[in-house]
């Protein structure tokens, strides 16, 4: 895709034949598929749409900063987790739910028809009073959609929220809340979900920091959480052997 036709865009995303929920009758922003037009977001898709016109893809992680960051702090357990599973990850810091549905409508899944689909996005959509809950669910719904009718052989993941934040808060509560009502769009055959957040708390609800040093992004030990809590639905997701 040319820089000059990266726009926003504004749509109804279509719903897949049998999915609970349906997103396309809502209007509000966390439904409305948008484009960012900084230079280094457009780059960055750019080179998801090159790379799934040029590469066979198994498992693709689609997400915001914390996706992302599979790339930084969670470079080496990447490498020894996905990078033989021919995964691709389409993580994007800063991303809501809209901005990957405008991702995903141009051009960053075309071409490829990977295995498995690991979502987790929402985060960034809960700030203030961006969006609620039952927002935040509607883009993610609207995502796993998406995904479902451009992909029908993937088998998605939903993962829930993680939690931020040093002490539980009401954002925490809100991407909770989010996540919940997302959970019901599991299927147990082509869509999936899992919350392992409780993998990263200590047990009177607070995160630390060698977890996540800001209480939003993962340490190298909060990926190879991420990693080990998600191996065994991969596995399964993926037809692997035990």
């Amino acid at each position: 895709m040319k820089r000059s036709s990266v726009v926003a865009w504004t749509g109804i995303v279509i719903c897949s034949v049998g999915l609970a929920g349906c997103a396309s009758a809502k209007t509000h922003s966390a439904v409305t598929p948008t484009a960012r037009t900084g230079e280094k977001w457009v780059d960055r898709h750019e080179s998801f749409t090159a790379r799934a016109q040029q590469s066979d893809v198994d498992l693709i992680f689609i997400g915001n900063s914390i996706t992302h960051g599979w790339e930084r702090a969670g470079k080496d357990v990447w490498d020894k987790y996905y990078n033989r599973r021919k995964a691709m990850n389409l993580g994007i810091g800063g991303d809501r739910t809209q901005h990957v549905l405008w991702r995903l409508n141009n051009g960053n899944i075309d071409g490829v028809s990977p295995k498995a689909a690991v979502l987790m996005i929402g985060t960034n959509n809960s700030n203030g009073t961006d969006n609620t809950a039952n927002e935040i669910a509607d883009g993610i719904t609207a995502i796993v959609n998406l995904l479902r009718s451009k992909l029908p052989r993937t088998k998605v993941l939903i993962l829930a929220v993680f939690p931020r934040g040093n002490t539980p808060s009401p954002q925490r509560e809100k991407n909770a809340r989010a996540s919940e009502i997302a959970a019901k769009l599991a299927d147990g055959r082509m869509i999936h979900f899992m919350d392992i957040g409780a993998h990263f708390l200590e047990p009177d609800g607070t995160l630390t920091k060698d977890i996540m040093p800001d209480f939003l992004h993962l340490t190298p030990l909060g990926y190879q959480i991420w990693a080990i809590a998600i191996e065994g639905k991969l596995r399964e997701l993926l037809g692997e052997q035990p």
